[in-house]
């Protein structure tokens, strides 16, 4: 098991980052509070949407993980977990909640974020593309969704997004290796489809 229970103690300069701020969270300083919600939401957010595909879903999710923070802060421990490794978890396990209660509904609806500065046909190119990425991602097999979107779009390392998930590097990088060609496939699948009703 990759995740002992007795940790080994961290040397000084090998603290977590976020204990300080999260002793402030839990003596319910209105200042920790407001830096914690600053550095980690935008984070769990894009997270949360690269699971669910859906930007109203992933907000509940955020909103959730914090109400958990906020009871969890008063009784945090530094050293029997990254705060940053639990927080992901938190995130990824409401994830796969709202996923096995919806499993019967395809995400349809996927946010616009095209750029205004762009031309119309660009901005409709790129909202394409990005929906084709999307809808591929959701159609990948969750765990294998999981390893691209901690490796590609939360850029945590190897050794990270594997100890986060569970399991061992190399069943990490067997999970991207399956997940890049599921989804190189579904993206070549539209560009054909896409050809054929364009003739």
């Amino acid at each position: 098991m990759e995740q002992a229970a007795h940790p080994e103690p961290r040397a000084l300069s090998e603290r977590d980052p976020d204990a300080e701020l999260v002793a402030g969270v839990g003596r319910q300083e209105p200042s920790a509070v407001r830096t914690l919600v600053a550095r980690k939401l935008p984070r769990l957010l894009a997270l949360a949407t690269r699971m669910l595909g859906d930007r109203m879903e992933a907000e509940d999710v955020a909103q959730e993980a914090f109400m958990r923070i906020w009871k969890q802060a008063p009784r945090w421990r530094e050293g029997e977990a990254r705060f940053d490794t639990w927080l992901h978890r938190v995130v990824l396990n409401l994830c796969y909640d709202r996923l096995r209660a919806h499993r019967e509904q395809p995400a349809d609806e996927l946010p616009d974020h095209a750029d205004p500065a762009a031309t119309p046909d660009a901005q409709l190119e790129a909202q394409s593309r990005e929906a084709r990425v999307r809808a591929a991602l959701a159609a990948l097999p969750p765990r294998q969704r999981e390893a691209l979107v901690l490796n590609y779009y939360q850029d945590l390392s190897n050794i990270e997004a594997a100890a986060l998930m569970g399991i061992t590097v190399d069943a990490l990088e067997s999970l991207l290796s399956r997940a890049r060609r599921n989804l190189r496939a579904q993206l070549a699948g539209d560009d054909l489809a896409g050809t054929r009703t364009s003739r």
